[in-house]
């Protein structure tokens, strides 16, 4: 059973549900800072790389953070990338968003990509990604012989256009 607090905040109107607190156990390596929310408004927590590296132009690294997750039964981490490690350098995680599935204990490992015109050093201590807790759904799959027919089609690539 999934450990859920809800806070909820009085408005005018009335109380309203404005949060869940799911928690989530990481084991670490000596040392490892946790992940953790960089403002009160963020959806990601900042993972931080515990090695040293150079990730070249054009190329990529798994980088080690040394965090080891329990993820409740009914949630998935996902890995995503830090914007400002994008926008100025072109770095990002190259199978975004990276998914770690609540059956998983070993170490979560950060894809990192330059896409960069320089090789980005990566230093022990940076933050390298964030992780975002998001419920799982799983679907009830059957096969058929029909699918029924929408105003779309089989079109996709830009097939709704641009404007």
């Amino acid at each position: 059973m999934t450990e859920v607090t809800e806070m909820t905040e009085a408005r005018e109107t009335g109380t309203t549900t404005v949060a869940a607190k799911v928690k989530i156990k990481f084991k670490t390596v000596e040392g490892v800072a946790l992940p953790e929310y960089s403002t009160p408004g963020s959806s990601g927590m900042d993972v931080r790389s515990v090695i040293d590296c150079i990730i070249e132009p054009g190329s990529w690294v798994a980088v080690s953070t040394g965090l080891y997750p329990e993820i409740p039964e009914g949630y998935e981490i996902q890995v995503r990338s830090r914007s400002g490690l994008a926008f100025k350098n072109g770095i990002f995680v190259l199978n975004s968003p990276g998914t770690v599935d609540a059956d998983y204990r070993g170490e979560i490992k950060v894809i990192l990509a330059n896409m960069g015109k320089s090789s980005f050093p990566v230093s022990k201590g940076d933050r390298i990604a964030q992780l975002v807790l998001s419920p799982v759904v799983q679907a009830e799959i059957s096969r058929t012989d029909d699918i029924s027919e929408t105003q779309r089609g089989a079109g996709g690539f830009g097939s709704t256009g641009k404007k």
